[in-house]
């Protein structure tokens, strides 16, 4: 289903979950190349427990499967991010109707900046929809197992940035 187009994949991943790795994956199904984009300094958030540095070598070793997946860190506005990149398309993930309003809030104001950029979402598989990374790490500080919702490697990160 291949349509020569490049679409850009965004989000602060951290940490990078399965939940990420699906819509990614199945982004990837459907766009010659896809673009991980990972947001250098969120605006929304303080801090983060991994840099962008780390949160971009976890997802590149989690899609080195994907030959047209590649991770980039970015701090400018997305739509440029993605201009820079020759996208057409930003893919998002949504689990609920919280993600929703917020995307819709996005989609509406990135349509405003960049109108020859679509936005595209891929509802997330029923395994994931309630899998979030805030979750992962609430899990993860106190002592929870999160094997089976993130990658080996993040699972270890976790376990030892947290001291569980």
């Amino acid at each position: 289903m291949s349509n020569g187009r490049t679409a850009v994949c965004p989000g602060t991943y951290d940490p990078v979950t399965n939940g990420h790795l699906d819509i990614i994956t199945r982004a990837a199904n459907v766009f010659d190349r896809v673009v991980v984009a990972v947001v250098g300094n969120p605006p929304r958030k303080d801090t983060t427990l991994f840099t962008g540095e780390e949160r971009k070598a976890f997802l590149d070793d989690a899609t080195a499967g994907l030959d047209n997946v590649e991770v980039e860190v970015f701090s400018i506005l997305l739509v440029e991010f993605a201009r820079q990149q020759g996208a057409t398309a930003i893919v998002k993930g949504l689990r609920a109707i919280s993600d929703f309003e917020y995307e819709f809030e996005m989609n509406q104001l990135n349509r405003k900046l960049a109108p020859e950029i679509e936005s595209v979402y891929i509802i997330a598989s029923p395994d994931y929809s309630f899998l979030s990374s805030t979750g992962v790490k609430e899990m993860a500080t106190f002592g929870g197992d999160v094997v089976d919702l993130v990658p080996p490697g993040v699972a270890q990160a976790l376990a030892e940035r947290l001291g569980r």
